[in-house]
């Protein structure tokens, strides 16, 4: 890691045990002590792939759960916000607003064509929410998602998030949900078969908290297939997917398919701010249409998120960025895959990707967060994975440069000599 001299950063006034603190006292002890685990640190600048804390020390940021494909404070997005920031950053919501027309018209531009009607909300939670509301409105009363798929926490969304310690503290839950394992077209289809007409099925092109999990070749087509034949009603989750994170605009675009609903989130506010949206087809739609307060939000589509998703859009289009992700995912997957086989063959599982979403997974859970916190001590923010506590994820931003790649391949390296040190002196059966 480096540290800066001279930067505003470097001077911050803020002690980190009083933050430390704080947010014992008022947001979440666990938390804090997690805080603890990586030194403490207070992030308190970020710009492109960078982030700077308090006492001047620089990371590159291959985290971030997705949101940072254009790095932070990419310019164009920056510029877009400042420039509704000095003029209109919040609307009534009673008149029309130029800022959420232009930012659908950008958004839709962008997407299989087909889907073209926008309802914009804040977390990607939320634009679940606003899916699964779509379809209990068209009437399919029932719902199919997958075994490892991550799908938020509100209620709605944790019903389709299969994962028990989540789950379990708030049931019951919302009816009629039903869990199938990712990959497997076979049993989706008997379940379609059982109950046509009533079932909208739910799913990530690739499931990126379940630890970077690729389907088979074919398998999303072959959904979509299945619940048009069983005219079942189709939501594509991309809030981490999509947005070029694949090195394609969407997940859905690998295959050519095209669900009633995508669902865009994290990356969609440009890593500036919290944007999301559920995008629907015409008929799929037909509800909101009819009724535009069945569905609302104080602060869907307010004008200064609205700036930021026309800023990402522009940035991504004129930067190339989604063709950048493939490019540099090519480059990083093997280097990684070589470094972990080299330095940990024993430990390592697999390592596995697409674009710039890779997971490295790990033969156990605590090896993996050791991995991450070695990661931390040479300078690289690296994520875990919710439902899939093995696997360590990369998500870094589509702006790398080459001293940056190599930078996060040397650190790699770097950790997993560290990690494997660690394991050796490990007691037999502790970890």
């Amino acid at each position: 890691m480096t540290v800066i001299q001279d930067s505003p950063a470097a001077n911050a006034v803020d002690d980190e045990a009083e933050i430390l603190n704080l947010y014992r006292a008022h947001l979440s002890k666990g938390r804090a002590t997690l805080a603890e685990l990586f030194g403490s640190h207070m992030e308190v600048a970020s710009e492109g792939a960078w982030l700077t804390t308090s006492d001047g020390e620089r990371f590159l940021n291959a985290g971030g759960y997705g949101v940072f494909i254009m790095g932070a404070r990419h310019p164009i997005v920056m510029e877009e916000v400042e420039r509704q920031l000095r003029t209109h950053p919040t609307a009534t919501r009673i008149l029309l607003e130029p800022t959420v027309a232009r930012a659908a018209e950008a958004l839709v531009s962008v997407l299989p064509a087909g889907l073209d009607r926008v309802h914009f909300a804040l977390s990607g939670a939320e634009a679940v929410e606003t899916g699964l509301k779509l379809a209990r409105a068209g009437g399919f009363k029932r719902t199919i998602s997958m075994r490892g798929g991550y799908h938020g926490k509100t209620l709605g969304a944790l019903s389709a998030t299969a994962k028990d310690v989540y789950q379990a503290p708030f049931r019951p839950l919302v009816p009629d949900f039903q869990h199938l394992p990712f990959g497997d077209a076979d049993a989706l289809e008997a379940e379609l078969k059982a109950h046509p007409g009533e079932v909208c099925v739910i799913l990530e092109p690739v499931q990126g908290e379940g630890g970077v999990i690729i389907p088979p070749k074919g398998y999303l087509k072959r959904v979509e297939e299945l619940v048009r034949e069983y005219e079942g009603f189709l939501i594509l989750d991309e809030v981490q997917s999509g947005f070029g994170r694949l090195g394609e605009w969407w997940g859905a675009d690998v295959e050519g398919v095209v669900p009633d609903v995508l669902l865009a989130g994290k990356a969609l506010g440009g890593g500036v701010m919290p944007v999301s949206a559920a995008v629907a087809t015409r008929k799929a739609f037909r509800p909101f249409d009819k009724d535009p307060y069945v569905h609302t939000a104080t602060f869907s589509g307010q004008p200064v998120l609205m700036a930021a998703v026309q800023g990402a859009v522009r940035a991504v289009k004129e930067e190339r960025l989604v063709t950048r992700a493939m490019d540099l995912g090519a480059r990083l997957l093997p280097r990684i895959a070589e470094v972990a086989h080299r330095n940990i063959p024993e430990l390592v599982v697999d390592v596995r990707g697409q674009g710039l979403l890779i997971g490295v997974e790990l033969v156990e859970a605590g090896l993996a967060g050791e991995l991450l916190i070695e990661l931390f001590n040479h300078g690289v923010v690296a994520n875990h994975s919710m439902n899939g506590s093995s696997v360590v994820r990369f998500t870094p931003p589509a702006v790398l440069s080459d001293t940056d790649v190599d930078f996060l391949v040397n650190s790699f390296d770097l950790a997993t000599r560290d990690l494997i040190k660690g394991a050796a002196t490990m007691p037999e059966g502790g970890n």
